[in-house]
């Protein structure tokens, strides 16, 4: 957890030099929050931002995807009446029948809270290829009891696989903006500051006060949202900690398949083996991609 925090500070701080940024690090955070070039001023203006992404990311799909979910998804905006309670983005899934598809609901409530930057990496993650892949397919499985469709919440893998998704943007031809791509490093830090307070808390004996610090300390998070933050994982031990679990894991079985393969290693036929059973423990997982890498040599 600790070498990733640094990883990803190093790469923010090359995004700053890329961008010709006159000041240290801490200073672009700064321009970052406050200049009015990242933000919208109006609503619509989000969610068209949202739908047109959808269209550019859905094309180029097939390039890393062999199985792709039957159901589409749509953006919606959070309704006014929940609005200010309700979280800045989220994934609803489709309904089994089919009569519904799977929305990302977006929040315009606070404008402030949805950094342009940080559209790519949260589309994503929340829709396709992340949420919206790995539970619409798994809805979509047959000659399956109905606990493995709709239930099996394992956070490494549900979280993992959104997160390992967001590492795709490149390959999907996103994050040509520098911008576009610290926005995905900073969402990544966020996962990687929860994975050292989370096992900092729950196997290391921190008090509430030091990982409060450590949090404030490697990020421009807002002290009381770091708050509320930390005393989330004090209350739900392991589910922070589960998202970067879960994304290094398949990381890890991706880069192994790899260099087992070599020239017969596919992406469309390794992100088919991930998806293709729903959410499992990753010890499953693992099992499942070392026999589908055997079955290859």
């Amino acid at each position: 957890g600790h070498s990733e925090v640094k990883r990803i500070l190093g790469e923010m701080d090359e995004v700053r030099r890329q961008v010709g940024f006159k000041g240290d690090l801490e200073a672009f955070f700064t321009f970052l929050e406050t200049d009015q070039q990242f933000y919208f001023t109006q609503g619509p203006d989000l969610l068209a931002g949202y739908r047109t992404l959808k269209t550019q990311i859905d094309a180029a799909l097939p390039k890393l995807f062999s199985v792709l979910p039957r159901a589409d998804y749509e953006v919606r905006e959070v309704e006014a009446f929940r609005a200010q309670s309700a979280a800045g983005a989220y994934y609803q899934q489709p309904s089994a029948d089919g009569s519904r598809p799977g929305v990302f609901y977006v929040n315009t409530y606070n404008l402030k809270a949805q950094p342009k930057f940080g559209m790519e990496t949260l589309s994503l993650h929340e829709a396709a290829p992340g949420h919206h892949f790995q539970v619409s397919i798994q809805q979509e499985l047959e000659g399956v009891p109905r606990f493995r469709r709709f239930g099996g919440d394992y956070t490494a893998y549900v979280e993992g696989w959104a997160l390992y998704a967001e590492s795709l943007g490149r390959e999907l031809g996103l994050f040509t903006d520098p911008y576009q791509w610290y926005g995905r490093l900073n969402d990544e830090q966020l996962r990687a500051m929860r994975l050292v307070v989370d096992t900092g808390l729950h196997a290391k004996g921190w008090t509430r006060e030091q990982a409060i610090k450590f949090m404030l300390d490697n990020s421009t998070m807002a002290e009381s949202d770091v708050v509320s933050e930390v005393e989330r994982y004090i209350a739900w031990p392991g589910q922070a900690l589960g998202y970067k679990v879960g994304d290094l894991r398949i990381q890890g079985l991706r880069h192994k398949a790899e260099q087992a393969l070599g020239p017969r290693f596919d992406l469309r036929d390794f992100h088919r083996e991930v998806l293709r059973d729903g959410a499992v423990p990753m010890d499953v997982l693992e099992a499942k991609v070392d026999r589908w890498i055997a079955a290859r040599h």
